[in-house]
């Protein structure tokens, strides 16, 4: 298993209020491939909390245009991570990965601020 290297938010540019969200180089790696992939590289990835899944709530990660007012946002290296304000409370602390391997392929949310999840690592409470 490689070693993961962290990009603390603190550090980087931020374009209005700043989240305390990590993303590792791999998950930042993966978004840029994404994104050129799709040819927009104007996207940023928005990351939400959102009422569901069997443990209460659930993580929504989707690339995004927009920037609403309220929302956090940090520029890792060229990738921006959005979190709106009401989603921020939940993450604060957290970190985004993305694992590439025989067992599991995507990306991954670990976060301090869960009290459980369910087996499948999609939702928490």
């Amino acid at each position: 298993m490689s070693d993961i290297t962290l990009t603390d938010p603190a550090t980087l540019e931020s374009h209005g209020p700043a989240h305390r969200v990590g993303v590792t180089d791999a998950a930042a790696e993966k978004v840029r491939t994404l994104l050129i992939q799709e040819g927009r590289e104007d996207l940023k990835l928005r990351v939400a909390v959102q009422p569901g899944g069997c443990s209460g709530l659930i993580y929504q990660l989707y690339f995004d245009e927009r920037e609403l007012e309220g929302d956090a946002i940090v520029d890792f290296d060229g990738v921006g991570v959005i979190i709106d304000k009401m989603s921020v409370p939940y993450l604060e602390g957290a970190t985004i990965d993305f694992e590439d391997t025989i067992q599991k392929q995507g990306f991954t949310i670990d976060n301090p601020n869960a009290g459980s999840s369910c087996a499948c690592g999609d939702s928490f409470s």
